[in-house]
């Protein structure tokens, strides 16, 4: 059964992006220069990197890290050999399903985020946890 993904403020964005910023350095890299539609499908043994949406009934299933230059509406699979120090980031991250290695959620009834930052979605004492994305201070 899934869970909802709990979504906070990162206290310590520097924190966060220190943790994960060892994640992407990957030459095992596809990008995506299109929006993905329902019954478009995208399985890739490394990382994907999509310059577009992930639209409802669109699914991209990758062995290490998911980067959606856009919306997340559909189906996203980070991590899908397991590594659950995979991460999913996005402009905004409504998916319909989102997995983490073993770690299945969705998105929260309720809106949380305002928009103003990305959001990066990762595992984080054992649960998905659906936070902004800052690369430092407040701008």
């Amino acid at each position: 059964m899934a869970s909802e993904a709990k979504k906070e403020t990162p206290s310590s964005p520097e924190k966060t992006l220190t943790g994960i910023k060892s994640n992407f350095i990957d030459s095992n890299t596809i990008l995506v220069q299109r929006t993905l539609r329902a019954g478009q499908k995208i399985h890739f043994n490394g990382n994907v990197v999509i310059l577009g949406d992930v639209n409802p009934g669109a699914e991209v299933v990758a062995a290490g890290n998911i980067i959606v230059m856009g919306n997340v509406r559909g189906v996203v699979h980070a991590g899908a050999e397991g590594d659950t120090q995979a991460v999913v980031m996005a402009f905004r991250l409504q998916p319909i399903q989102l997995r983490i290695a073993n770690h299945i959620t969705r998105s929260p009834d309720e809106e949380e985020m305002s928009g103003t930052y990305p959001e990066v979605a990762h595992i984080k004492d054992g649960v998905v946890t659906i936070e902004a994305f800052s690369t430092g201070g407040e701008r």
